[in-house]
């Protein structure tokens, strides 16, 4: 199994995070190892120059926490972030589209963030907030994010009415099978619960617990 530390993307992403708060996570990123810091837009450039040299990528977020922005806007946000110099971006699928019925729309704007992350060789994970959906469009939701192209199904934003949970994990990681990757993000505080998501098929953990998660391994 891949070290603990390496499934980790080390979350801030509060508005209220300062400058001396990102330099925190940056600081434990690089201690930890993990796999990534995820932050908001505005701090990928100086992050990016912070972790260069070291094993630990750059994330962030895309029409973020709603999904409800227009695909130019979701587009110009990953070209800006691209720029900056990310490596991995999290996309907000458009929950409202997806829960009218409107799979092309949603397929749509999807393909065209993950068409312009994969330009310039970045990794794209798309967040369907389980909290939203009932199992049967978790399943559906998973499945149209594996045919629109990323590498990542994820669960939430940690901004909706829960985080993850494994009985979502378990239902995203049937529907796409070995064919992308599933994340779970928000709801991992231990562990224990980082450990039950990775065995309900998760490969990679989105928390701003990271610390009191490896402070128990």
């Amino acid at each position: 199994m891949t070290d603990l530390n390496r499934t980790i993307d080390h979350t801030l992403l509060a508005p209220e995070a300062t400058q001396a708060d990102i330099d925190r996570i940056i600081r434990e990123a690089k201690e930890h190892h993990f796999c990534s810091v995820m932050i908001n837009p505005y701090w990928v450039a100086y992050a990016h120059q912070q972790l260069a040299e070291t094993d630990v990528n750059t994330d962030t977020v895309i029409g973020f926490p709603l999904g409800a922005n227009t695909t130019a806007i979701k587009v110009a946000e990953t070209q800006q972030a691209i720029t900056d110099g990310v490596d991995e971006i999290d996309v907000v699928m458009n929950i409202g589209e997806f829960k009218s019925g409107h799979f092309d729309a949603v397929t749509t704007d999807l393909k065209a963030v993950i068409q312009t992350a994969h330009d310039h060789d970045k990794l794209a994970k798309v967040i369907i907030e389980t909290a939203l959906l009932s199992d049967a469009e978790i399943t559906r939701a998973s499945e149209l994010v594996a045919d629109a192209g990323a590498e990542f199904v994820k669960t939430s934003t940690g901004f909706s009415t829960r985080g993850a949970s494994v009985h979502d994990v378990t239902l995203m990681k049937q529907a796409v099978g070995d064919r992308i990757q599933v994340k779970a993000s928000g709801g991992v505080h231990s562990k224990a619960e980082a450990e039950a998501m990775l065995a309900a098929g998760a490969t990679r953990l989105g928390t701003s617990s990271g610390i009191a998660v490896m402070s128990e391994a």
